[in-house]
């Protein structure tokens, strides 16, 4: 999860061919054998084309334990810099937005973001920033 200086969130928006609708949700991708953290900024800059000076652990999931070993690290990246976009074909679509850590969470709460990770990330970071009032 990327997060400004002003408290936004940056977010993408794709298709996604099972559930036959575009979804809106954090970037994100596999670790292709790189150390998550790597892996996350590697897919943070391909998808938005921002480059993290900082990456902040905050949760480890297991979004489908009934199908697959696959566990989710959740980080949220800050010290943000201008980089280059590099999203593969199967990004072509994706298109990005920004919106204060409120909105977004209210998205989750609305239904409107409904991706496992990105759900649960947004809504640890809402709740480290309520109990420590930063990142």
């Amino acid at each position: 999860m990327a997060l400004d200086t002003g408290g936004r969130v940056v977010l993408v928006e794709d298709d996604f061919y099972l559930q036959g609708r575009r979804m809106l949700h954090l970037p994100g991708g596999g670790t292709e054998g790189q150390d998550p953290g790597q892996a996350a900024l590697r897919e943070l800059e391909e998808e938005t084309g921002l480059i993290a000076g900082r990456l902040h652990p905050i949760g480890l999931i297991d979004p489908l334990p009934g199908t697959t070993r696959a566990q989710t690290h959740l980080m949220i990246a800050t010290d943000l810099q201008p980089g280059r976009i590099r999203r593969d074909a199967t990004e072509s679509g994706m298109t990005m937005h920004w919106r204060p850590l409120h909105d977004a969470v209210a998205a989750v709460h609305a239904g409107e973001i409904t991706e496992a990770g990105s759900a649960m990330a947004l809504l640890l970071a809402a709740a480290f920033q309520l109990e420590h009032g930063r990142f």
